[in-house]
């Protein structure tokens, strides 16, 4: 005769690591607000970064190397945030030129500088509300 013992509390389950010493002191993120706005078409008509004109983006992207810097130090890539508040009718292709200049500056190589590692959205509004 066989008996079969069942063992118990032998999960297969992965919880997450409790937070370090260096995660409680860390600083919080630095969160930059890039608003675009579109007219009736859905093309383009402006750029703010922190409620500030930007001509374009270009000039979108130096202006946050002005605020991560290219170096990876504290302060970097992983501890700054971009929260995208796009107008409704935006064109897409707007949003994804405005993700690729906030992430990240191409160099010659073919390898990217990462700037920012985390970007968001606001929710959508539609117009009249």
């Amino acid at each position: 005769t066989l008996k079969s013992v069942i063992v118990e509390g032998d999960f297969d389950i992965k919880m997450p690591l409790g937070a370090g010493k260096d995660d409680i002191d860390a600083a919080p993120p630095t969160v930059m607000r890039v608003q675009m706005k579109a007219d009736a078409a859905g093309e383009l008509t402006g750029i703010t970064l922190n409620g500030g004109p930007v001509a374009d983006f270009e000039q979108l992207r130096q202006k946050v190397i002005g605020v991560v810097g290219v170096n990876q130090g504290p302060g970097g890539a992983d501890n700054t945030e971009v929260e995208l508040d796009c107008d409704y009718g935006l064109k897409y292709g707007n949003v994804i030129k405005a993700i690729s200049y906030v992430s990240g500056v191409p160099q010659g190589d073919g390898q990217v500088i990462d700037l920012v590692k985390k970007i968001k959205f606001t929710p959508p509004k539609k117009p009249g509300r």
